[in-house]
């Protein structure tokens, strides 16, 4: 008896210490890991106070508070419009859903962390800076096979994030004054792990950025802010753009643009329905600050599909008054790291064959018991047509311009990459390696080891269907990725396949193709607005109007507007108007 008691002692002191080695205080709590398939994971960390009532548009204030117990939170993510695209779908049925209290973070590291300095790589998620969440994607896998830590996010989002009206900033003082609040919620994010991810086995001296989307827009944005200097040395810019927006602009416009119809004047306006200026800033903001965060979400929520909103400013304060891009370019303003930057061959295939414009659904037998309708399209040439070019300028404008800015700025440790990988099967629900090839974020499930994160079934498994293709291109992600993590380069495929760096001063500037073993390459493949321009007049596969709404997407999608310095290019005739029109006549998406 006296024995067994020993036994059963034992066992709880044991299960005692192994709980206690997974509990850190850190500078804003106590957090308790859970360990699971060799992984430590602490979840819903505060990084900074929550943002709410007078912190409501204004930087993130640092959170002090070791004694805090820290308890996982539900539904803790920034508030959005509820999208199955943006993840946020999964817990709420509302128009509207998420919190402004979501400042939160979660750290995975390998169950050897103790005593460690390892490679930390910190996570910021897309979603178009007006959607997504932390919790979407988990790492697991790449850091239990490269013991690496991975950092995640939630960052303020939508006008929440970045919000430009006289009421705010003029009646606010030093970088309050911003308008770019979600910028700094990652740097704020930043300096918590500089502070803090020694406790968890992770090297401050070693953090690499990377995201994909507007997380890969995030990055360039942190390259050239002097507020996130020496707080990362790597980066990842996986299908990032360059937009950013004058404080003017983000305020009011003149002109119709695809921001016009949802300044911080037209909105106020809807809000109020009076005089702004016979109010006064004082009372307008005093109704800013009161109003609940969901009703004035919703005024955002409405705006149609080709609308959008202003996001990052080029505030002069986080983000040089020249703008994002051409900030890039300057040496004396870029934050100098090694960089990846790369985009997907059929960038916009998924948002395309959403598009009535281009399908129809067809429900068989099985797929109404599946609830997954048969994909049909109506043209597939114009479909194809429109994804190419897209696609192709999508590289240009998010890739092949901010390599070649940075290597202007004097950085010479640059690698480029295009993700080519399509080997998705054909099923009654429709060709998915022609509807969605290698589309806008296909990628991070493979990177990250677990393509259940698209949905589960039956989703995951018609879009990644079990095969060798996808365990090579998933396993040597993950090597290129930790590699470049641990010392700045990429290195070498499983099959010894060399990542060469980046040569802007070559004609044609090598990068890699990522995909299934006999296709992952070097390449050299070379873009221009004024080649694709040339190639599209002469492609029989679309009519004029529909070259001229491919042409002014390809101008002032994905980036600032560069229409009228690009369209001289095109040996056609094309009515911005009536193109704008097209795009506004043909806006219908069938979701399913």
């Amino acid at each position: 008896m006296l024995i067994k008691i020993n036994f059963v002692l034992a066992i709880i002191t044991l299960s005692f210490v192994a709980h206690a080695n997974y509990t850190i205080v850190t500078s804003s709590g106590i957090t308790e890991g859970q360990l699971s398939n060799k992984v430590i994971s602490w979840h819903d960390i505060p990084y900074a106070q929550p943002p709410i009532g007078n912190l409501r548009w204004k930087a993130p204030k640092e959170i002090i508070s070791p004694n805090l117990n820290i308890e996982s939170k539900d539904n803790n993510f920034c508030i959005q419009e509820t999208s199955s695209l943006g993840g946020s779908a999964q817990f709420s049925n509302e128009i509207v859903s998420g919190s402004e209290d979501c400042l939160y973070l979660d750290i995975f590291s390998p169950k050897n962390y103790v005593n460690n300095s390892l490679p930390v790589m910190f996570w910021i998620h897309g979603g178009g800076n007006t959607s997504g969440l932390k919790d979407l994607y988990e790492f697991n896998k790449m850091v239990e096979k490269h013991e690496i830590i991975v950092v995640r996010i939630n960052y303020r989002l939508g006008p929440f994030g970045w919000f430009t009206h006289p009421a705010i900033q003029d009646l606010q003082e030093g970088i309050d004054k911003t308008s770019n609040f979600g910028t700094l919620d990652i740097i704020a994010a930043l300096h918590w792990v500089q502070k803090n991810i020694s406790l968890f086995g992770g090297d401050p001296n070693n953090v690499t950025v990377f995201g994909e989307s507007a997380g890969g827009h995030n990055v360039y944005s942190l390259l050239v802010s002097e507020k996130a200097k020496g707080l990362f040395h790597k980066a990842i810019s996986m299908s990032g753009y360059t937009t950013s927006i004058t404080t003017e602009d983000a305020y009011k416009q003149d002109k119709y643009s695809a921001t016009s119809d949802n300044t911080s004047w037209e909105v106020v306006n809807k809000i109020i329905q009076d005089d702004q200026e016979k109010i006064g800033i004082e009372a307008i903001r005093d109704i800013l600050l009161k109003l609940p965060a969901e009703d004035f979400f919703k005024i955002y929520a409405e705006r149609e599909s080709y609308q959008e909103i202003p996001l990052l400013t080029s505030d002069g304060i986080v983000i040089p008054d020249i703008g994002l891009r051409e900030s890039l370019q300057n040496k004396d303003l870029i934050n100098n790291v090694p960089l990846i930057a790369g985009s997907n061959a059929d960038e916009v295939k998924l948002w395309l064959a959403t598009a009535e414009y281009f399908i129809d659904v067809e429900y068989s037998l099985i797929g109404s018991l599946l609830g997954i309708p048969k994909v049909v399209l109506k043209d597939e040439d114009a479909f194809e047509a429109f994804n190419y070019y897209r696609s192709a300028a999508w590289k240009i404008r998010g890739v092949d311009y901010p390599l070649q800015s940075l290597s202007k700025a004097g950085n010479n440790k640059l690698y480029s990459y295009r993700f080519d990988w399509d080997d998705h099967r054909q099923y009654i629900a429709g060709d998915f390696k022609k509807l969605i090839g290698a589309a806008h974020a296909t990628e991070i499930p493979l990177l990250a080891g677990n393509t259940k994160l698209v949905g589960g079934f039956p989703l995951s498994t018609l879009i990644y269907p079990p095969s060798s293709s996808k365990h090579y291109v998933s396993k040597n992600m993950m090597i290129f990725w930790s590699n470049f993590a641990k010392y700045g380069s990429p290195g070498s495929s499983t099959n010894s396949i060399d990542w060469k760096p980046y040569d802007a001063d070559s004609t044609n500037p090598e990068f890699l193709i990522l995909d299934e073993k006999n296709n992952l390459k070097m390449s050299s493949i070379s873009n221009s607005f004024k080649s694709l321009s040339e190639e599209l007049f002469a492609d029989t596969r679309v009519n004029e109007i529909e070259k001229c709404v491919i042409l002014l997407q390809m101008f002032t999608f994905v980036g600032d507007d560069l229409y009228d310095q690009n369209i001289k290019n095109y040996p056609g005739e094309c009515d911005r108007s009536e193109s704008e029109k097209f795009i506004r006549d043909n806006a219908s998406f069938i979701e399913y």
